[in-house]
């Protein structure tokens, strides 16, 4: 299945079709929050108060809470900002097909992130979707930007040196 996602043409028809999907649902999302004034501080402070429980009522992430409440928390605006624009650029790079699979794994760390804080949404569905692009890889992003970009990201920026140079 994983050759099949990262070596044949209708599959990244298939997944071209899947990234313009979220790379949609994504951009919608961030520019939502850019624009209409976003802040996280009321999901963070409900997040620190009423966490994620188990049946016996005990704390499943107790974790996540502490780093929410110690750190993410304190710096609420700079978290609302990273948030709103990194759901809009995961989106771009998804619609445009531009660094592909670094922008569907931060995209799924935000899912990841929005689960752990308790809210479940669309998110189970994102990170099913998510999954087949970052198997797939460079082919997932084969019909988009990615099929100029990555050739030369290996070729000027990851190019391997063969000879030791002494200059």
């Amino acid at each position: 299945m994983v050759k099949f996602l990262r070596s044949n043409k209708y599959a990244s028809i298939v997944l071209a079709i899947i990234r313009i999907y979220l790379g949609f649902e994504w951009a919608i999302a961030g520019w939502g929050k850019i624009t209409g004034g976003f802040s996280a501080q009321g999901m963070l402070m409900g997040v620190v108060k009423n966490p994620v429980k188990g049946p016996e009522g005990n704390v499943l992430y107790p974790w996540f809470n502490s780093m929410i409440q110690h750190m993410i928390l304190p710096n609420n605006g700079a978290i609302s900002f990273m948030v709103a624009w990194g759901e809009f650029l995961v989106g771009l790079g998804l619609i445009f097909g531009c660094l592909t699979t670094a922008a569907t794994f931060f995209g799924m760390m935000m899912n990841f992130s929005y689960m752990l804080a308790g809210t479940v949404s669309v998110n189970p569905e994102y990170i099913f979707l998510e999954m087949f692009i970052i198997f797939a890889g460079f082919n997932a992003g084969k019909i988009g930007l990615d099929y100029w970009v990555i050739p030369w990201m290996r070729k000027h920026i990851f190019k391997k040196k063969t000879e030791i140079d002494f200059n």
